[in-house]
């Protein structure tokens, strides 16, 4: 196991592929940007995640491919409408390719128990959640097994997915 090491450094060692798995139907349901979107209160999403977009764009443009896929509960919860709706302005302008899946297209793959990120196909951060959404805190791994799994995991989810330019939500 790897110390907590910041997105920055992650990415900043990132030389081909981040690849994120969301399986969650809510996160953070005390963030002030959900809570504005909750609210109705217009915001520029890339002023509020400047430092997200910011490391993305810098690590697509050293040729980092960025992937994020979200399985999702239909109908969506709040949390994921304001996902959806963030998503073309903030995710993908930042170089991200982004994925959707219906939990129920989801059944019969075999899936990690929590949300992970994969670098390079060397390290996993698993992102621990409590079942409210509160975010517990991280776990960085290096063991190939866990490595593999994640990977796997990830592929066999981003082969089902559909883009996000193609997806619905109900």
């Amino acid at each position: 196991m790897t110390e907590r090491p910041t997105f920055d450094e992650l990415f900043a060692e990132c030389e081909r592929s981040a690849v994120h798995l969301e399986m969650r139907d809510v996160y953070t349901p005390d963030d002030p940007t959900y809570l504005d979107w909750k609210a109705g209160v217009e915001y520029d999403p890339v002023e509020r995640f400047r430092d997200w977009y910011d490391l993305i764009v810098a690590a697509v443009a050293r040729g980092v491919e960025v992937r994020r896929a979200r399985i999702v509960s239909e109908p969506v919860t709040d949390f994921i409408r304001h996902e959806y709706e963030t998503t073309p302005v903030l995710n993908i302008p930042a170089g991200e390719q982004v994925r959707w899946l219906s939990r129920r297209r989801a059944s019969d793959l075999a899936l990690p128990g929590n949300d992970f990120w994969v670098f390079d196909d060397r390290l996993v951060r698993f992102g621990y959640f409590a079942g409210d959404g509160t975010y517990l805190g991280q776990e960085v791994l290096d063991d190939p097994a866990v490595v593999k799994l994640c990977s796997s995991a990830f592929e066999a989810v981003w082969e089902r997915a559909v883009d996000h330019r193609e997806y619905q939500p109900r």
